[in-house]
């Protein structure tokens, strides 16, 4: 089946979670963060509830209501993508439901963590969740974390699904998510800054940013200028970035992209355990990465 080749447009963050300083929710904070990065950093969408927006430690009653605040707050000027990932396929469906309900326009999947399912159950969640909501799905691969890659072979069976549109390719691997853009009607999003462009280059169209809640308009003009042929461009562009698309990884990235925002006077508040707040040497750095990218925090 042919989907729509940019189904999330063209610029996605994987947005933080705002913590009031008392640890709790702020849902104000996560609808002005969200403006923002919409309105000013030039997002075509959301993903809520990814692992940057610290999705192990919020309850699911928290991301429901984020969910719903973040939908409200940005209106029909961006989509909203629901992580809803778990490594309990039933639980997983729960969230997909409650993500649908609250007016989600899509949802990220993680490849199921820590149980090292074999490709068959890595297969077949996917293909339930998919089953049991009415959502565009983007799959989300990322072996570094999840233990298990997604074989090329499952991501082509897979796609066969209508509601399986897109895949978050933090693999690391251009010759696998090169045969599956060749085999499969998949839109590829870089799930890693810095290999956006190399992504693009074997039919990718797009990013799921983290250091995006900074560099935005630069990873957007560059995205729009290899898609309109100027390599050129689009290669300045992705070296002008390259410091703090690397260097928002230099500690967990949730970590680093509140500690610039609250340099930034934007809403973070602190992170959960088990992450800990960046360091003054941390933000330091981060403050350096981001100069060295035109960018000031």
């Amino acid at each position: 089946m042919t989907h729509d080749p940019r189904p999330f447009g063209r610029l996605l963050t994987a947005m933080v979670t705002p913590f009031a300083p008392d640890g709790s929710l702020d849902v104000e904070g996560a609808a002005k963060l969200a403006t923002y990065l919409v309105d000013e950093q030039r997002n075509d969408a959301l993903v809520i509830s990814g692992t940057t927006g610290e999705s192990p430690t919020t309850s699911d009653a928290e991301k429901d209501t984020l969910l719903r605040a973040v939908v409200e707050a940005v209106g029909d000027r961006a989509r909203v993508v629901a992580g809803v990932g778990t490594n309990n396929t039933a639980h997983t469906v729960e969230l997909a439901h409650a993500a649908e309900k609250a007016g989600a326009h899509g949802l990220l999947v993680v490849t199921p963590y820590y149980n090292k399912p074999p490709q068959e159950g890595v297969a077949r969640h996917f293909l339930t969740v998919a089953d049991a909501v009415g959502l565009p799905i983007i799959v989300y691969d990322i072996p570094h974390r999840a233990g298990t890659a997604i074989a090329t072979e499952t991501m082509c069976r897979i796609a066969e699904h209508d509601r399986i549109v897109a895949v978050k390719d933090a693999k690391g691997d251009l010759i696998a998510s090169s045969q599956v853009t060749a085999r499969t009607d998949l839109a590829y999003y870089s799930g890693d800054d810095a290999a956006t462009l190399p992504l693009l280059s074997i039919g990718g169209v797009g990013l799921v940013g983290t250091s995006t809640h900074f560099t935005g308009p630069i990873a957007k003009d560059m995205i729009e200028a290899y898609e309109r042929g100027d390599t050129a461009t689009a290669l300045s562009l992705h070296r002008t970035a390259m410091p703090l698309f690397t260097g928002i990884f230099r500690s967990p990235g949730t970590m680093l992209v509140k500690a610039g925002l609250r340099a930034k006077g934007l809403p973070a508040g602190p992170v959960r355990l088990p992450l800990v707040d960046a360091s003054d040497e941390e933000l330091h750095q981060l403050r350096e990465d981001a100069a060295e990218a035109g960018i000031v925090l």
